[in-house]
């Protein structure tokens, strides 16, 4: 087994990234070295805790890294992304992958030429409770999804869909594996420019139907999906990392817990992001899934913004 440990780095020391900083100086296999933020009070307090050398521009960044997390603003991914997968050094950037959908597909694409990993920061995916639902899973038919939390005070520069609802439109994508055949979203400005509060109905070629609900405007944090498949019905909560199950036996309808092995989502996944960058195996959610995902995303959010444009007149 290849027990090679790999230096890597974090771009982006804010509220996502520090959080990599502090998972990246525990894991076994990588050694945390280099930090970059445009505040560097910031950088050098995270460097002193952990470890690690503050870093005075990307040139220099790059030459200390075979890795890296990008958790900079959404509009900066494609520049910086672009640069240091150009160096080959495999990265992790942070969801919305990119703010248009052919910035997402050209970093895809460049990580693939120069023979770099490119995973996606889409967390959920890493989260136990999907795992356990996904091995009771079978033919869904519906499936309902709510994710709300307080206002973050971050991330206010992309409405909620870019925000939250996008990790759940990729878990959809890849837990239905069908085209998405139309469309039904409404959403509400609040406190922000984007929408702060979204539903959308996704109808699916199969014959599937999602109903998604995001909000930033909650006193309460709620991160659940529930699926209505032609057996069983399974309810799962991200946050609890807890669930269960109901299915129709003999004539009764029977009630069983899921079982999920907890564990923190984001240590999973970027340990399983230091693992593709040291064996070459593809992630989880590669750039061309998040593509596409971020593709739906924006649809909806044209769909939102346009449809309060009306209203408006």
């Amino acid at each position: 087994m290849n027990m090679k440990t790999i230096n890597v780095g974090v771009v982006g020391i804010g509220h996502i990234g520090i959080n990599h900083a502090r998972i990246y100086s525990e894991l076994p296999h990588c050694k945390l070295v280099a930090i970059l933020d445009a505040d560097k009070r910031a950088a050098q307090k995270a460097a002193s805790k952990y470890g690690a050398h503050v870093c005075n521009s990307l040139e220099e960044f790059a030459s200390l890294i075979e890795a890296a997390t990008v958790a900079t603003p959404t509009e900066s991914h494609h520049e910086i992304g672009s640069i240091l997968l150009r160096k080959g050094k495999h990265l992790l950037i942070e969801k919305p992958l990119a703010s248009t959908t052919e910035n997402a597909q050209e970093l895809a694409v460049i990580a693939s030429e120069h023979h770099a990993i490119l995973q996606v920061g889409h967390v959920e995916r890493f989260n136990p409770a999907l795992e356990a639902l996904e091995e009771q899973l079978k033919n869904p038919r519906f499936l309902e999804v709510t994710r709300i939390s307080p206002y973050p005070n971050r991330s206010i520069d992309i409405g909620v869909v870019l925000d939250l609802m996008i990790h759940d439109l990729e878990i959809i994508l890849h837990l239905v594996r069908s085209p998405v055949v139309s469309i039904d979203p409404v959403g509400i400005p609040v406190l922000s420019r984007g929408e702060d509060i979204a539903n959308v109905r996704l109808h699916f070629a199969n014959g599937c139907v999602a109903n998604l609900t995001a909000s930033r405007i909650s006193r309460d944090r709620v991160r659940k999906i529930r699926v209505f498949q032609e057996d069983a019905y399974l309810s799962l909560d991200y946050q609890k990392q807890s669930g269960y199950i109901l299915r129709l036996n003999e004539k009764e309808i029977k009630r069983k817990r899921v079982r999920v092995v907890k564990g923190e989502p984001l240590a999973r996944e970027l340990a399983a992001f230091i693992d593709c960058a040291r064996t070459g195996i593809q992630p989880r959610v590669t750039g061309h899934e998040a593509a596409v995902a971020l593709e739906l995303a924006l649809k909806i959010t044209k769909q939102i913004q346009e449809k309060n444009a009306l209203m408006k007149q």
